[in-house]
């Protein structure tokens, strides 16, 4: 049966390059090549510059609110505002629920407009690192655009960041002095700031019962808003994304768990970005499996020959281990979890994504989880048997079913696995 190393390595369907291989895994992060810097990054740094740079010390604006807290040279991080030189309302420049439909051309202009001040402390600093880091804890909380004056040490610089989890984000510069003006904090995201007793994953289920947006959810994560007081963190963005998104959707999948299967086999759709998604859902109890496919030319197999697939999947009692896959694995598990738990119902998930030339740039894992979540809103073709999902399945997307199956440890597990149901059918 097939898991994510063995999906890699085989060469049944030709020879696969070592480097693109190693790409498609790492995205910019692990640097598995051994390089200090990605090279398909810098690549992209070369052709894709942001706007104009601001020949400025001091800048104002009115933050979506957003912010961002790096990583790197963990745990002295670097933790700062997202501001634009412009005024009025700019929550859509920080809130990927609103992105879905936007084509990469779009995202990349407003995203470029985000300058990113950077103050550099300790990630234990939550309460004592000075000034910028309360404003910017503040300003993370906060529900509505908000009027940000800053400070520069020297004039923002650098091009578009990019890598697979976060959204890009502008040029960079370090902060001397932050002002942020008057502020809206929803009550709800208030209350669990100031609940020092309760626990981190506890504040982000709690959040999420009430309606708050996943984005905003993983913004107070970021900064350390949420926890038992002494235990309170900085977490670097990227980090963040990630860590809410596995903890939302572990505690869906507590609960549809309890729930009877689907009654049909059903494929829900979308394509976005040049991305094909077509979710098949099954009539047993929960597994769950991402199926990716990278064609040449794409952003993680930019020089590639062949199409590079890859998959991570778990089973009813779950996984132990970090999904090779990365962020975009937890992204759409919640996405997926969201609407079963809508039912009431649990079911066996294979996500297909089939990744085009088109995907020239990686925007964040946030194009995962809506585009799933888009998908899903979509109303299904239903089937009674898996063949006539394979063969539906095989007039969407370009590749073969059977390399799909191949690659593929729960389909593979649904077609050729014998179950008692089998057994007493033959009786």
């Amino acid at each position: 049966m097939a898991n994510s190393a063995e999906a890699i390595f085989d060469r049944k369907d030709g020879e696969y390059d070592h480097r693109e291989v190693q790409c498609v895994l790492c995205k910019g992060s692990r640097m598995l090549c051994g390089k200090s810097s990605c090279p398909i990054l810098v690549k992209y740094y070369s052709v894709l510059k942001s706007k104009p740079l601001l020949d400025v010390l001091n800048m104002d604006g009115t933050s979506p609110p957003g912010v961002f807290v790096g990583r790197m040279g963990y745990p002295y991080v670097s933790i700062g505002p997202l501001i634009p030189p412009i005024h009025g309302d700019t929550e859509i420049l920080d809130t990927p629920e609103l992105w879905y439909g936007k084509g990469i051309n779009e995202i990349v202009d407003f995203r470029s407009q985000l300058v990113r001040g950077k103050f550099r402390t300790n990630v234990l600093n939550v309460n004592s690192g000075g000034k910028i880091v309360d404003l910017t804890r503040e300003l993370a909380l906060s529900s509505n655009p908000t009027e940000v004056e800053a400070e520069f040490t020297k004039k923002p610089a650098g091009r578009l960041l990019l890598n697979d989890d976060v959204p890009p984000y502008g040029p960079s510069a370090p902060l001397k002095k932050l002002d942020v003006g008057n502020l809206k904090i929803d009550q709800r995201i208030e209350r669990a700031y100031y609940d020092d007793d309760l626990n981190a994953r506890g504040a982000v289920v709690s959040l999420y019962n009430n309606n708050i947006l996943v984005s905003r959810i993983q913004k107070g994560f970021s900064v350390g808003a949420f926890g038992i007081g002494k235990h309170r963190r900085l977490v670097p963005t990227r980090w963040s994304i990630t860590a809410v998104d596995s903890i939302l959707s572990l505690e869906l999948m507590k609960k549809i768990k309890l729930f009877n299967t689907v009654d049909e086999y059903r494929v829900y759709e979308s394509v976005q970005l040049d991305n094909r998604w077509e979710v098949l859902m099954m009539p047993e109890n929960w597994c769950y499996e991402l199926v990716e496919a990278w064609y040449p030319s794409t952003v993680w197999n930019p020089n590639g020959n062949s199409i590079v697939i890859f998959s991570d999947h778990e089973k009813f009692e779950g996984r132990t281990t970090y999904a090779q896959i990365g962020g975009c694995y937890y992204a759409a598990r919640l996405a997926v979890g969201e609407l079963l738990l809508k039912e009431r119902r649990q079911a066996g998930v294979v996500i297909l994504r089939e990744a085009h030339p088109g995907y020239i740039m990686p925007v964040g894992v946030w194009n995962v989880r809506e585009n799933v979540r888009a998908s899903l809103k979509n109303p299904p073709k239903k089937f009674d048997t898996m063949q006539k999902v394979l063969d539906y399945v095989s007039t969407k997307l370009d590749i073969p079913v059977k390399r799909w199956i191949h690659h593929s440890a729960i389909l593979q597990d649904s077609i050729y696995q014998k179950r008692i149901s089998d057994y007493a059918t033959m009786q």
